[in-house]
């Protein structure tokens, strides 16, 4: 019984952290998501319906293309 128990609090504790996780890659200022929005909108137009961590990846391969101040905000974030 206790073994079932510790797996259901390390389950949801996993889900929590998961969920926390994608809530902060959308906490990004305004003037962040502005420096960036034409960057998505160029480089990763289709993959706008897909969630914030796509588009970051897709920032993320077309860095050598994106402006520097998109390159500045992923950089304050530790991407």
């Amino acid at each position: 019984m206790s073994k079932s128990l510790l797996l259901t609090a390390l389950i949801l504790a996993s889900v929590s952290t998961s969920t926390l996780a994608q809530n902060a890659q959308r906490s990004g200022t305004p003037e962040e998501q502005k420096a960036c929005a034409k960057d998505v909108s160029r480089y990763c137009r289709t993959l706008m319906d897909q969630g914030d961590l796509v588009i970051l990846s897709c920032l993320q391969q077309n860095r050598p293309k994106i402006t520097p101040a998109c390159d500045k905000v992923l950089k304050d974030h530790g991407q």
